[in-house]
């Protein structure tokens, strides 16, 4: 893990916490809501399968780490990933968000971030689709989150209070900083479905069959926004594919970024 330090136009000095893995063509792989953890497996996978260089940051505030007051926004954090890209010399970068992780990749997308070559959004968040809205995190119990993320929750069910002190911290950074850069409640960013129709990047779509914080007809409509997106179903799969089927997100966006790079070619 390094720290980055960042200066963002309005924002300020922004301190960034960044894992990086691997070698080989780039990848920023932006975690959900559940924090740097849902993804630290995946990254492994990817770096040492494909093979990759994985850059997996924490979104600040999470797992405690220090946030700016004035950076409160999922356009903020997407204007500090262009800022890290752009500090880092990196190009050709194809950016994989999770959930909220997803919500971002997408504001960055939207950016022109020249580094940027490919998005892949996995179960994201953001867009507003009428009768189809995404499970609110801080209106339902965490047993119901977990059960709703999950084709097979049995799997995978935590009890909080059962955690060492370092993760229920950790957990309560995480919900803290969520609300801040998601709003609580949330119901998504009411302009971004029409501004995705400008996005002009390779862009697949991920979705789990099982995802019930948000449905299948919801990940259709996100593909559906965006010129030319692939939509592509995971199956026997929830919300985080990279915890539950991590080898079907791989084999998905290996083959993804395969085709987009013969086309370029």
């Amino acid at each position: 893990m390094t720290n980055t330090q960042l200066a963002l136009p309005g924002v300020g000095p922004v301190d960034v916490a960044v894992d990086d893995r691997g070698s080989g063509r780039s990848f920023l792989l932006l975690h959900g809501g559940a924090g740097p953890i849902s993804v630290a497996r995946f990254a492994d996978l990817l770096a040492t399968t494909y093979p990759a260089r994985v850059l997996t940051p924490t979104h600040p505030g999470f797992a405690g780490t220090p946030r700016p007051e004035t950076l409160t926004s999922m356009a903020g954090l997407a204007a500090v990933y262009a800022a890290l890209l752009e500090q880092l010399d990196l190009h050709d970068v194809t950016v994989i968000g999770n959930s909220i992780g997803g919500w971002i990749a997408a504001e960055l997308a939207l950016l022109g971030s020249p580094g940027v070559s490919s998005v892949v959004l996995v179960g994201a968040v953001g867009i507003v689709v009428d009768g189809h809205p995404v499970a609110d995190p801080f209106a339902i119990p965490f047993a119901e989150l977990l059960t709703r993320s999950y084709y097979d929750p049995t799997a995978f069910r935590v009890d909080p209070e059962t955690l060492p002190e370092p993760a229920r911290k950790a957990m309560a950074a995480n919900r803290a900083a969520l609300a801040v850069y998601q709003g609580k409640p949330s119901g998504g960013d009411s302009t971004l479905r029409d501004r995705l129709t400008k996005l002009d990047l390779p862009t697949l779509v991920l979705w789990g069959e099982a995802d019930r914080i948000g449905d299948t007809e919801y990940g259709r409509a996100y593909a559906a926004a965006i010129p030319n997106a692939r939509f592509q179903l995971l199956a026997k799969t929830g919300h985080v594919p990279q915890i539950e089927t991590p080898e079907l997100v791989r084999a998905a966006i290996s083959d993804f970024v395969h085709a987009s790079a013969s086309k370029l070619d």
